[in-house]
């Protein structure tokens, strides 16, 4: 029995080997939604291939331009800058606002402000509705980019902010004008249904985000929560 099953798992590795391929060669057609390497829409409901699709996106600044041309998100697309200090921007765009008016416009990847509009209409605006019946209208950031090691140390490597591949959110003002901060809702006992909101921020940011760190990380993070689509995978 145990040597069927052995067949049995190989010839399914096969043809899903062999399905992938035709994919890949157009010789099998699928709705461009189960395409792995259909462009990513940043519309749609996210679904098992989202998080792939988004990778290879942020790889691709022509196509990611395009997919967040689809959106509502207003950018403007930057040419690239070489830096003598390991700090280049490539890829990057400047985001003048989405659904959501921001404190002030920034520069990111691109891969970054895609990630930007999943996590908004899929993280952000439910957690919003669920936990106070209206949307979120404005969002408090500390910039994206700087120049700089990790925590601002003289040695190590370098943040992500470095390449325009992080944002920091410090707070979120709703339709009606109620503040939520990071640095004095988080907790609880401040007010029970922001701090859960936050957190339910926090939690969902993850889903788009491969860094997510707020106030339960360090004390370096106790006014904002970190995003960013770097090469590490933590959500604290």
């Amino acid at each position: 029995m145990a040597r069927l099953l052995r067949w049995l798992a190989l010839l399914v590795l096969l043809a899903a080997a062999g399905a992938a391929a035709g994919v890949w060669a157009g010789v099998i057609t699928v709705p461009p939604r189960y395409d792995p390497w259909a462009r990513l829409d940043l519309r749609a409901e996210p679904d098992w291939l989202t998080g792939f699709k988004l990778a290879r996106l942020a790889r691709d600044p022509e196509q990611c331009r395009a997919a967040l041309g689809e959106t509502g998100l207003r950018f403007t697309p930057l040419p690239d800058r070489p830096s003598d200090q390991n700090c280049a921007l490539t890829g990057v765009v400047r985001v003048a606002r989405s659904d959501v008016a921001f404190s002030s416009g920034f520069v990111a990847t691109c891969g970054l402000a895609a990630a930007w509009t999943l996590f908004e209409a899929n993280a952000l605006q439910p957690a919003a509705e669920r936990h106070f019946g209206q949307r979120v209208a404005r969002v408090e950031h500390l910039g994206t980019y700087a120049c700089r090691n990790v925590y601002g140390r003289a040695t190590g490597r370098r943040s992500e902010h470095a390449g325009a591949n992080a944002i920091d959110l410090a707070a979120f003002v709703l339709a009606d004008g109620t503040r939520v901060g990071v640095l004095n809702d988080w907790e609880a006992k401040a007010d029970g249904q922001k701090a859960a909101f936050l957190r339910d921020v926090r939690d969902g940011a993850c889903r788009f985000f491969d860094v997510v760190l707020g106030p339960d990380y360090n004390e370096a993070h106790r006014n904002h929560f970190h995003l960013d689509r770097g090469a590490f995978r933590t959500c604290r």
